[in-house]
């Protein structure tokens, strides 16, 4: 089983993530651009945070044979905050680099106006620089907030096969399907969807234009629910090609759209090799430039 994580924050995980992703299948994943737990209070602190997930964090997948890229973009939840919105006037530096194959997190949190400005910016500049973009649905009203989404992207003028809505569930994956853009499912411990659950919409919905991630990050989060999922589709009757097409071909497909997706080198490494070829001084990790 190949899979390809479309959301996941490996900032927050350890590098035994890393070894038991790999040991399950994982060879590629995106991190989106996210709220880290701790308001920041200033641009420079975004532009530390960009530079890790362009630099140290894909080096760092690279030592247990993953292919690692990024989503960069101003997420809802800080949109509200003066001190973090010139972030949005530092985006084009970073929608420009190669390691960006998407605008995101982008969308609503609590569906402030502040929200909507941060929003309707963000997806003009994927558009500018053709880009798909990642939508996250708020978690608070989540209906209003989907329906709300979609007529903003739609307003953009942006692909909706350029969209992917996230975090969706049984409530909002119908308006989604409909509208033409892509739909993200996240697979959660306690809250979001299960296995058993996704497998249950999949049945009802097809494999198509569906993504499925694990959305791991410093919660309750489990970055092994997308090989869970995998193996719940295969004991509810669906075939190896089907759990390909949802895990693999599906990510792969959605954030090639770019045109920076490459998966050569760390994907197709196996995670002796690259640790053995990344000791340095006795560490198990290289620091970068040695």
């Amino acid at each position: 089983m190949r899979i390809f994580d479309p959301h996941i924050h490996m900032t927050s995980r350890t590098t035994d993530d890393y070894r038991a992703m790999h040991a399950a299948g994982v060879r590629a994943l995106v991190e989106p651009a996210f709220w880290l737990g701790q308001p920041r209070t200033s641009p420079s602190s975004f532009t530390d945070y960009f530079d890790a997930l362009l630099g140290w964090e894909p080096y760092r997948a690279a030592q247990f044979g993953i292919s690692h890229h990024c989503t960069i973009g101003l997420n809802p939840k800080e949109a509200n905050d003066p001190r973090c919105t010139p972030v949005l006037d530092l985006l084009p530096r970073y929608l420009a680099k190669d390691g960006v194959v998407a605008v995101g997190e982008i969308g609503y949190d609590t569906v402030t106006d502040a929200e909507e400005h941060a929003f309707a910016v963000q997806l003009a500049l994927a558009v500018e620089f053709a880009l798909p973009a990642l939508v996250h649905t708020p978690h608070r009203d989540k209906a209003g907030g989907t329906s709300r989404s979609l007529a903003v992207i739609r307003e953009s003028g942006i692909d909706p096969g350029f969209v992917v809505l996230d975090h969706l569930n049984e409530v909002t994956v119908r308006e989604v399907h409909d509208s033409g853009c892509w739909m993200g499912f996240s697979i959660y411990p306690d809250t979001k969807m299960t296995p058993d659950r996704m497998v249950a919409i999949l049945k009802e919905h097809g494999t198509e234009r569906i993504l499925v991630n694990s959305a791991a990050d410093w919660g309750h989060s489990d970055p092994l629910l997308t090989r869970a999922t995998g193996e719940a589709m295969l004991a509810a009757g669906f075939d190896e090609d089907d759990v390909d097409r949802v895990l693999w071909r599906n990510p792969l497909a959605f954030y090639a759209q770019s045109g920076r997706l490459g998966l050569d080198g760390a994907a197709n490494l196996e995670v002796g090799d690259v640790q053995a070829a990344g000791l340095y001084a006795g560490n198990s990790i290289a620091r970068g430039g040695n």
